[in-house]
Formats: C-alpha cells, sequence, structure tokens
C-alpha cells in the first residue's frame, strides 16, 4: 500500500474507532464484535507502525498507553477548579435554601452523585483534544495528558470542533476493576489500595501510560469551565450539551424548585449508591441558571450557590460464625471472618479479613460474637468492632499447623505474620508462580492465574522452574491454549531467560526482597551463586538490606528445595548474572530521610535511587539530615523536619535532583 491509500485507510479506521469506542464505553451500546473491534485496531497499529507520519496524538491506538514520562508538568487553571461547602444533615441543606431564596425567586436546583474520585480537566481545540491536567490547589495542578488519553470513555475528538472547550470531570476506579487491582497486589502481598479513590489518584499519577491503561479507569464529565462558539444559560443545559458532543456525562442529573424534592432525591441517591458501578460519597445540590449563581457569588472559600451533602458510613451489627485460615504466598496465614449475610452499601457482604492475630487480639473478636462491620470506601467489608461478646465465648488463636500442608508454624521476631515455611505447601504453590510471572518480576506475558491453575491442575508445572520445561505439544492438548496463544506463551517464556537477574531475585519471592532490594544485591554480587553462598553478617552490610531480610535469604538458599530450583533455572538458560550498575554523584554528601506514601515509588525504590545516585538514606530526622522526602500522611517525621529546619521535598522534586 502506497502513503496516499495508507492515509486514506488510517483515517477511515480512525474514524470508525473512535465512533465505536463512544458506542461502546460511553453509551454501552455496542454495535460490532469485540474481535472485529480488535482487528481494525491490529490494522491501524500496522500502518502506523509502517507510516510513523500518519499517527497522530488523539489516534485510537494512544488507548493502550504511550511512552512513560519522567515528571509532570504544571499547568495553570484559567478557571479555578474549586471545592464545595459540606452538609451532613437535612437542617443544614434547609439553611443553604433559605440562604438562596432570600437572594432568588423561585429557583431551580440541579441535583446529582458525588462521585468519589479525581478531578481532572480536559481541553480542547477545534474538537480535538489536546491537554489533561489534575485539579491540584486548584490554581495549579499537573499535565497528564498521555495518562488520560489511555481512559476510553474520554473523546480524543468531539462530535463538532467548537472553537475551544474546557471540561472539568472526575476520574475514578470502578469497583470491578479495584478488587481486580487488589486481588492482584494482595497476590503480590504488596500493600493494597485502600479505597478506589486512592487507586485512581495513585494510577492517574503513574509514569508509564501503559499502567494506566491497564487499571481500568473511567470518568464521568461534570461541568464546562470555559467554551466558545456557544452560549450556555443553566447546568443542565451544558450538560445536555456535553452528552451531545460524546462525553460520559455524570449519570443522573435532575431539575427540581421545591427543597424538600431535592432532600428526597439526595436520600433516594443515598439509598440506591450500592447499585452504581463506581464509589459516591455524597450528593451535589447546585443552583441551576448561571445568572442566578452570579448574583448569589462565592465566600472566602466555596461558592453559595451550590452544597455537596455527604453520607455517612454505614455500619450494621451481625452474627459471626466462624474464622476461615488462609494461606498466601509467603506462607502468610490470613484469617477471615464469615458472619450472617447483611446488606452494606447495597450489596450482600458475609465475609471480611481479619489481617493477622495481632488485630484479632486488640479487638478481642471471638467466635459467636455480635460484631459491627462496614465497608472500607464502601468497597472492602471490614469488621469494626465487637459490640457483644457470645456467652462462654473464648479468645480466638491461629492455629499452630498449616490448615493446608499441616507444618508447624513459625512467628518471625518483629513482624505480625504467623507463616507456614513449607516450600512444597500447595496453598503457596499458586501464588508463588504467579508472583514469578507478574509484571514486576520475570515479566511473562499469557500467564495469568487461570492459565497457571491449568498447569497446576493438569500436572505440567510445580514450580516456577518447570515454566522453562513446557512442552508445545502438551499445551496444546489443554482447553484454554490454541495455536497462537501457545506460541506466544512460550516465546514470552524463553524472552524471560534474558531478563536481568533483580528479576528472577525479586520473582523467587523470598520474605523482604522487593524488587529495590533485589537491585541492591545484584550491585555487591555479580552473579546468583555469589549471592546463595554470601554469610548473613556480609549481606547484613548492605545498605538498606538489614538483617532480618539477610537471614531470609540465607535460610532460603540453605533449603535444598531452592538450590534445586536455582539449579534447574540455570540448566534451563535463566540469566543468573548482574548486570553491573553504574553510580552517579549527584547526591553525594546528602542524608535522606523518607516518610509517607509517595505517588508512584515504594520507600525501597526510593532508597535505591538515593543511594545509586551516591547519597545516603537513613531512619530518623536529625540535624545532619539534609532533606526530608515526603509522602502523604507523613506525619511525625515531617513536624520533627520542619521544626529543625530540614528541606522537604515531594517525589517530583525530589527526582529532577536526580535527572
Amino acid at each position: 500500500m502506497d502513503k496516499k491509500d495508507a492515509q486514506l485507510r488510517v483515517a477511515e479506521l480512525t474514524k470508525q474507532l473512535h465512533y465505536h469506542s463512544h458506542r461502546y464505553y460511553v453509551l454501552d451500546d455496542p454495535e460490532i464484535s469485540d474481535f472485529d473491534y480488535d482487528a481494525m485496531l491490529r490494522e491501524l497499529e500496522t500502518l502506523e507502525a509502517e507510516f510513523p507520519e500518519l499517527r497522530s496524538d488523539n489516534s485510537p491506538t494512544v488507548r493502550v498507553g504511550g511512552q512513560a514520562s519522567n515528571s509532570f508538568e504544571k499547568v495553570a487553571h484559567a478557571v479555578q477548579m474549586g471545592s464545595l461547602q459540606d452538609a451532613f444533615s437535612d437542617g443544614e441543606m434547609l439553611d443553604f435554601f433559605r440562604r438562596v431564596e432570600e437572594k432568588i425567586d423561585h429557583p431551580v436546583y440541579v441535583v446529582e452523585p458525588k462521585i468519589d474520585g479525581l478531578s481532572v480537566s480536559l481541553e480542547y481545540r477545534d474538537g480535538e483534544f489536546f491537554r489533561g491536567s489534575t485539579r491540584g490547589d486548584g490554581f495549579i495542578g499537573e499535565d497528564v495528558t498521555q495518562n488520560l488519553r489511555t481512559i476510553r470513555s474520554i473523546p480524543l475528538k468531539l462530535t463538532r470542533p467548537l472553537p475551544y472547550l474546557e471540561v472539568r470531570g472526575e476520574v475514578f476506579m470502578p469497583r470491578d476493576s479495584f478488587l481486580k487491582v487488589v486481588e492482584r497486589q494482595e497476590i503480590e502481598e504488596e500493600t493494597p489500595f485502600k479505597n478506589p479513590r486512592n487507586a485512581a489518584a495513585g494510577s492517574l499519577r503513574q509514569k508509564d501510560p501503559k499502567v494506566v491503561a491497564e487499571r481500568g479507569l473511567d470518568i464521568y464529565v461534570f461541568n464546562v469551565q470555559q467554551i466558545e462558539g456557544e452560549e450556555l444559560t443553566s447546568h443542565k443545559q451544558s450538560l445536555d450539551l456535553l452528552r451531545g458532543l460524546g462525553f460520559k456525562v455524570i449519570p443522573r442529573y435532575n431539575t427540581f424548585e421545591d427543597p424538600q424534592q431535592v432532600l428526597d432525591e439526595i436520600a433516594s441517591i443515598g439509598d440506591r449508591r450500592g447499585e452504581y458501578p463506581f464509589d459516591i460519597d455524597g450528593a451535589v445540590v447546585k443552583v441551576d441558571d448561571f445568572s442566578e449563581r452570579e448574583i448569589l457569588g462565592a465566600g472566602a472559600k466555596y461558592p453559595k450557590w451550590a452544597m455537596a451533602f455527604k453520607y455517612p458510613p454505614e455500619e450494621k451489627e451481625t452474627v459471626l460464625k466462624q474464622i476461615d485460615v488462609n494461606v498466601g504466598r509467603t506462607g502468610a496465614l490470613t484469617p477471615v471472618a464469615l458472619f450472617d449475610p447483611i446488606i452494606l452499601a447495597g450489596t450482600t457482604v458475609s465475609r471480611a479479613v481479619l489481617h493477622n492475630q495481632d488485630f484479632i487480639t486488640e479487638k478481642d473478636i471471638r467466635i459467636g460474637d455480635t460484631i459491627v462491620v462496614r465497608k472500607a470506601g464502601d468497597i472492602i467489608p471490614e469488621v469494626v468492632s465487637v459490640a457483644k461478646h457470645a456467652e462462654q465465648s473464648e479468645p480466638f488463636l491461629l492455629p499452630e499447623h498449616c490448615p493446608v500442608c499441616g507444618s508447624e508454624v513459625v512467628r518471625v521476631e518483629d513482624e505480625a505474620a504467623v507463616r507456614c515455611e513449607n516450600p512444597e505447601c500447595p496453598a503457596t504453590r499458586l501464588r508463588n508462580i504467579i508472583h514469578f510471572a507478574s509484571r514486576g518480576a520475570m515479566n511473562i506475558d499469557g500467564l495469568g492465574t487461570a492459565n497457571i491453575t491449568a498447569l497446576i491442575d493438569n500436572g505440567l508445572i510445580k514450580s516456577s522452574a518447570d515454566l522453562y520445561y513446557l512442552k508445545r505439544e502438551d499445551l496444546l492438548k489443554l482447553e484454554r491454549f490454541a495455536d497462537k496463544s501457545v506460541d506466544n506463551l512460550l516465546s514470552s517464556i524463553e524472552k524471560s531467560k534474558g531478563n536481568e537477574l533483580w528479576r528472577l531475585l525479586f520473582g523467587l519471592g523470598i520474605r523482604g526482597v522487593g524488587q529495590s532490594v533485589a537491585k541492591l544485591l545484584c550491585e555487591k554480587y555479580g552473579n546468583i551463586d555469589e549471592l546463595m553462598t554470601a554469610p548473613a553478617e556480609e549481606i547484613d552490610e548492605i545498605y538498606g538490606v538489614g538483617g532480618v531480610i539477610a537471614h531470609n535469604i540465607v535460610q532460603y538458599f540453605a533449603l535444598p528445595h531452592s538450590r534445586q530450583l536455582i539449579e534447574r533455572f540455570q540448566a534451563a538458560g535463566v540469566n543468573p548474572t548482574a548486570v553491573p550498575v553504574q553510580k552517579g554523584d549527584k547526591l553525594a554528601g546528602l542524608t535522606f530521610v523518607i516518610t509517607g506514601t509517595l505517588p508512584t515509588m515504594k520507600r525501597e525504590e526510593a532508597k535505591a535511587l538515593i543511594e545509586q545516585n551516591g547519597g545516603k538514606a537513613t531512619g530518623s530526622v536529625s540535624k545532619k539530615t539534609s532533606y526530608l522526602l515526603a509522602g502523604e500522611e507523613a506525619g511525625s517525621k515531617l513536624t520533627k523536619a520542619q521544626s529543625l529546619g530540614v528541606p522537604v521535598l515531594d517525589e517530583e522534586q525530589f527526582l529532577k535532583m536526580i535527572q
């Protein structure tokens, strides 16, 4: 195909894909099958690869993620992205109505759900999406355009080309997507997101758009910030316009003249909040007419023409019937409460994780008790407290033997978890292999939970090393595996043999050995044989590792099972050698303390970056501390740093120091 024909075909495919994407993700009314859509998308990707100059910034292919970014540029909001005053009772809402009606005769109110997500601005020029930014402090946000382009419900091209349009929307993570992300985090034994809002915020600030694309984010648009080429007189009119332009607009917005009808609508939205596929934390009430908003004006912090009604968390009592004990990837025993079913936030729940023995002991949770349960973030059930002990109840203690394999369990000093340390325990096998094949470890495509389960159930693998001995003819006999998927899987497994050694070390699942520690080990030891024979005292000397992790490493490699596993990896051709790390000196002579939750990095990763650039990371703040690297919920270390005059950096400022 010559360039002229390719240009015509690219234009046609782009038009069709935008149309069908809108039908599927916004209108929920697809006209073609997923197979046909994917076929068009693959054809467009092929043409863009052959003719790169034909690829536009708003091509449908950007939905899968573009190039990773090192930082987010600041964006000044021409129209402030403000917040609303909260009300927590009908009485406070009636006060709001009285204040409005003192200045406005017969006002009309719009009521809509308040989505619990992350506010963003979307900007369009001549109908084309060109910039998206976070709310920030309302005046200055961050440019996250590439990440927003991966959200399929955001139109990259409007149905008609207005000269300029800026809209405000709420990015959120649907409950189904959130549960999948948390499930994956729990398998990896990572700290799971607390709620969908945190998950959406953390995802949108990922440096790699490909990761964002995998998180399943969505958006509802609820406001026009600026517009050229159209005159608007009311809020409802603006929402109707946005819907016609191709936006996914807030799903329920109605107008009311009677304040009591407004209160009834707020109650109705609250009663049905469990029916939405996303979190809401309230309802928003706005005066509909824009000219009346001008009359009402704004106070020092909030507009006087709107109010956000916040719903209280829903808690219910139920009876705890039993406590099951599950065994995780690293052998950790996790107690799970099973109780009489109750309805919370619109869904039936009958179980909640009790975390560990300390959690149970602190709340004195006993089988037969009447317990108080709520949904954290309206999603994950949690036991809040014990309302009443059952007669003759006894304190619950985790078993002394693994409920799966019967091996004696141990509790390591300074750890909350009780663990089964049998490497052959069937309960740990599935999770170990899932972790080994995960993106952060060996990154083997095509090995999700279902496929790994099928391989184990059919006797093809018992350990992660067995993956490198799979045969094509055996895989083709399985129900889930066709010619192409088998070839892709075997190709991905073969490719993983060349991974850097730190990925293999992380994939082994040694307690405490995350990606950053694995990289630190590779800096010290040139190959896995050196690490396997290293004494704990020597490993302990590596800054950022520590005595407990050093003990775990030595203990792991002392097991015959572990050594056999490594031998099989080496025999299969898996890379056993570390790539030398080139150290910089940009942070030479500087001492850092890290506190709080960073937006995109774990603390271990931040420590590794500090040390790779010649700096030092310590655990406590003092006058000798050069910088405090602080994230969310920084706590006492931030207070102490401020009292001592220690400079405080956020993640973005820190990354700029080492760029």
